[in-house]
């Protein structure tokens, strides 16, 4: 059975809290005619600080995509590699020993992906297989686990490294000020997380199923303008109310593998706000203190997009993990609107018998 192993999770070292966003907002948006609502809903988010990769005054301005795709390059070069080696070192593997490298961003852009560059600059195999993700948003990171469990399946020995970097904030664009863009502007912060899904042995989760669910017709509820300046981030009112349609789908899931997604040990989600984490809660009948581990990444990283189920993950790892068998859920939410989700047993080699 594939495991998936210790995440390792790095964010960048400038720091932004609440208290700042909102004062920024209030000197930059003071004519606004939807500035108290804009407050409010960042208030509401719970995002006590986010890291960012630039200083916040460099931030704040705009020198053209072109600029700033050069800055995305230039960090994900600089911060990456320690990353990925941390994670190896945790599952107990060497670069030779890697399969295939799933990549996935969707604050840059690289051709060729950064996997190229990593395979050989940090020494992987010239036979290491290549998969960068690129549009699926927050979703990512769910699908990279997936897509690492296919892979793991089809080939039992293999191991696939997850790579997921994420620097959202060089997607801020000042012109833009649509109510969700500003709440955007103090929800989503930035960060780099790694992890590898060993094909045989390893400590984590073991994973026994994995789906994908699509609600119709929500394709323009999280997307990107795509303009000279750069990504222009959409967010349509209604997505926080997603996770009616998608709890079903969750259900279906454990369902299919004789489980009740209302009664597992643990839950790894994608913390892309509060009222995420509440309404699962709601439409599950799950404690919300069984989503404690996305909480505090949504409370002290901000959303990092494809990055937050990893750092939840790399919580509960410190936290102690789960007994040996526990049962337990993954998904991470993104465009589409789109769920990626896993159900696995923890694993722990040495208490095989808890």
């Amino acid at each position: 059975m594939a495991t998936l192993c210790r995440p390792s999770v790095s964010v960048p070292e400038h720091v932004i809290t609440m208290e700042e966003t909102l004062e920024l907002a209030r000197s930059r948006h003071a004519d606004h005619p939807q500035l108290p609502l804009a407050l409010r809903l960042i208030e509401n988010t719970g995002v006590r600080t986010r890291h960012i990769v630039q200083p916040i005054e460099e931030t704040l301005k705009h020198p053209g995509f072109e600029e700033r795709n050069k800055v995305y390059q230039a960090e994900a070069k600089a911060r990456v590699p320690a990353v990925i080696q941390r994670a190896l070192d945790d599952a107990e593997l060497l670069t030779k020993d890697i399969d295939v490298i799933i990549y996935v961003s969707c604050t840059g852009f690289m051709m060729p992906s950064l996997t190229a560059w990593l395979i050989n600059e940090m020494g992987f195999d010239s036979t290491t297989r290549q998969i960068p993700i690129a549009q699926l948003g927050c979703a990512a990171g769910g699908a990279a686990i997936n897509r690492a469990h296919d892979f793991c399946s089809a080939y039992p020995d293999a191991n696939a490294l997850i790579v997921a970097c994420e620097f959202c904030s060089l997607c801020y664009q000042p012109t833009d000020l649509g109510v969700g863009s500003l709440l955007s502007n103090g929800l989503f912060g930035d960060g780099i997380a790694a992890a590898v899904v060993r094909g045989q042995g390893g400590e984590g989760i073991e994973l026994v199923r994995n789906g994908s669910y699509l609600i119709p017709k929500t394709e323009e509820w999280i997307m990107y303008d795509v303009r000279a300046t750069g990504f222009h981030f959409l967010l349509d009112k209604r997505v926080p109310g997603t996770m009616e349609p998608l709890a079903p789908a969750l259900q279906e899931l454990a369902g299919q593998h004789g489980w009740d997604a209302s009664d597992l040990d643990f839950y790894i989600i994608h913390a892309g706000g509060p009222r995420i984490l509440d309404d699962l809660s709601k439409f599950l009948q799950v404690d919300p203190h069984a989503f404690r581990f996305s909480r505090a990444t949504l409370t002290e990283y901000g959303n990092i997009a494809s990055a937050v189920v990893l750092d939840a993950l790399r919580r509960m790892f410190d936290e102690g993990g789960a007994k040996h068998r526990a049962r337990g859920l993954l998904a991470g939410f993104g465009p589409g609107i789109t769920a990626e989700m896993a159900l696995g047993h923890w694993h722990s080699p040495d208490d095989r018998t808890a």
